[in-house]
């Protein structure tokens, strides 16, 4: 009996690394391939999602951005120590593609498949490639791209793919948007898979100055930093708004479908989610987002009319607060920016990346 091919899939440990990986994983294991998940440790404590079939590796790898001095001059021999232990693992089961998400936990199995010739591919979630993903650029044979259009190299091209989601996404793909009025209405506020600071500073006093005709009705579903959990879920109590304030939501995609509004960060996940399930948003991008790359995967949403961007620097109670209130007050406004993000959506990201990764196994069968 022949074994299953292998994919190795290998990425970073953020949300946004890792919900587009787990649904290629989901995809591939569906079509019969072995999936093998490459991260360090950070990574690992984001897998919880990904089916139970898929092993988990974790390897050697660091990053300049944290650390002392000692543990920067540390990063070489860490990530040099990364790959040679998977050159030894893809001798031992070789895979027949191996794709990179982005993030420093990606580059011993990209660095490993480089060196010994196997096919390659890294995908892109940003309309701006990631520090990661810019080295490995010229040195993979497909570049799949979930923003477009993506800013590569010259010379470079891409494939758009869009942004895969995860199935958990695609259940509630164009659910049926209920606009809103006089019942309740649901506010979800998310920060990427850290969440965000500015956001728990900002939305719930934003939230606290509207119109009584919209607070009545207000409920808010709000992620959170742990250490800012208790003053947020106070400051919602003292106002008289049900909210449920957490670190993170394991049903977000339902949440989402059930939202009248969505107030968050420019991630190319949250985006991606936003603009399959199909929901008017308020996107505030995250300024210290390498070369700006969340202003990038916003603007498909935005200039379709789907989505209100605020720069952080333009950030304020005032600001959100009229937007809120422009959005929440125009239901048939609302509507049509729940169809426009439709619009932008791509639901079968995961099958145009599926294709890709197939044709790429053909370098190797």
């Amino acid at each position: 009996m022949t074994e299953r091919p292998l994919l190795v899939i290998a990425a970073g440990g953020t949300g946004g690394h890792m919900f587009p990986a787990q649904a290629l994983a989901e995809a591939m294991l569906r079509r019969g391939w072995r999936v093998k998940l490459s991260t360090d440790v950070r990574g690992s404590r984001y897998t919880s999602g990904f089916p139970r079939s898929v092993k988990i590796q974790k390897v050697a790898s660091a990053t300049f951005a944290r650390g002392g001095v000692f543990a920067k001059l540390a990063v070489p021999f860490r990530i040099l120590s990364g790959i040679l232990s998977t050159v030894m693992q893809f001798r031992r089961d070789r895979p027949l593609a191996v794709v990179g998400f982005g993030g420093y936990p990606s580059i011993p199995a990209i660095g490993a498949a480089w060196l010994m010739k196997l096919p390659r591919m890294i995908q892109e979630q940003n309309g701006i490639l990631g520090r990661v993903n810019t080295q490995f650029a010229r040195r993979v044979h497909t570049i799949a791209c979930g923003t477009w259009p993506t800013d590569l190299p010259v010379g470079v091209e891409g494939t758009h793919t869009g942004n895969p989601v995860r199935a958990a996404v695609l259940e509630y793909a164009g659910s049926k948007y209920i606009a809103p009025g006089n019942f309740p209405i649901s506010i979800l506020v998310i920060g990427g898979s850290q969440g965000a600071r500015i956001l728990s500073d900002t939305v719930p006093s934003s939230i606290a100055a509207l119109p009584d005709r919209l607070l009545n009705h207000i409920r808010v579903s709000h992620q959170a930093r742990n250490e800012d959990l208790d003053r947020v879920t106070a400051f919602y109590a003292s106002i008289g708004i049900r909210a449920e304030v957490k670190p993170f939501f394991q049903d977000v995609p339902k949440r989402m479908s059930e939202a009248q509004l969505i107030i968050s960060r420019a991630g190319a996940s949250s985006v991606a989610d936003i603009s399959v399930i199909g929901r008017p948003s308020v996107l505030i991008p995250y300024a210290a987002a390498t070369a700006d790359h969340q202003t990038a995967n916003a603007r498909g949403l935005v200039d379709a009319g789907a989505a209100v961007l605020i720069p952080e620097k333009k950030l304020s109670v005032d600001v959100l607060t009229e937007q809120i209130v422009t959005i929440l007050c125009d239901p048939d406004g609302a509507m049509q920016m729940a169809l426009a993000a439709l619009s932008t959506g791509k639901p079968d990201a995961t099958d145009a990346l599926v294709t890709l990764v197939e044709q790429l196994a053909d370098k190797e069968a």
